[in-house]
């Protein structure tokens, strides 16, 4: 494993995946959606999970049924949760899946330069982030791979991000993680990296916490990520 001082510049790019590789934070409403009126008669929108993104099924769930007054038990928590997963991969296999714009390129990019780890981490279950990853044809099995089954603490709790530095072998201060919900950024910066947020399912107003928010991972090249990983290094 590379020595991580800083003298070797050895760079750390982390993705996420829900709403940062693929949309499928449209996925993830739309079966949450056919769930809840399935198991509990509610008719719920995308917006009423916004509460829950990037915090894992069960927050997600949960901020469903209290966007209208509903509180679960643990029991149904786990019942939804099962039943959106089975609803959630059995859309991804009848369904294409897209990438988002610039995410694979970006990707590639850094993993064909010596000085660069890449990582993916993602708070969804070992299952459903590997039917995405498989869908959209990320070469995960190339890269660290950390998953919600990997972790006790869910994002905003930086637990996720720093098992994924950890396993590169690169100090979070040396990572810039790309994220596209309020919690994942959150995330990012209590793990000591920087973050670059793109606005795939939350507006600009409500990712001011990252250090770079763009439209489109078009907008960004790995000389941007290393520019903003020397930002660190001044502090």
């Amino acid at each position: 494993m590379q020595n991580m001082d800083t003298n070797n510049k050895i760079y750390g790019l982390i993705f996420d995946i829900d709403g940062v590789i693929a949309d499928t934070e449209a996925v993830n409403a739309r079966v949450s959606i056919k769930v809840f009126a399935d198991l509990f008669g509610i008719d719920v929108v995308r917006q009423d999970f916004e509460a829950g993104l990037g915090r894992g099924a069960e927050e997600y769930v949960r901020a469903g049924a209290r966007a209208h007054g509903m509180e679960l038990t643990d029991e149904q928590v786990q019942k939804a949760t099962q039943l959106r997963q089975e609803y959630f991969i059995k859309i991804l296999i009848e369904e294409p899946l897209p990438p988002f714009p610039g995410v694979l390129e970006l990707m590639n990019e850094a993993m064909l330069r010596e000085d660069f780890r890449v990582a993916i981490a993602t708070s969804g279950t070992l299952e459903k982030s590997r039917a995405v990853l498989n869908a959209v044809g990320v070469p995960y099995r190339k890269m660290v791979y950390v998953n919600g089954n990997d972790v006790k603490h869910k994002k905003p709790d930086p637990e996720l991000f720093l098992t994924a530095a950890e396993r590169i072998g690169i100090k979070p201060t040396h990572c810039v993680i790309i994220e596209d919900a309020p919690n994942g950024v959150q995330a990012a910066k209590s793990a000591g990296a920087k973050c670059i947020a793109v606005t795939n399912s939350a507006s600009a107003d409500k990712l001011t916490e990252a250090d770079l928010v763009c439209d489109s991972l078009k907008q960004v090249n790995l000389d941007t990520i290393v520019k903003l990983i020397k930002q660190n290094s001044q502090q």
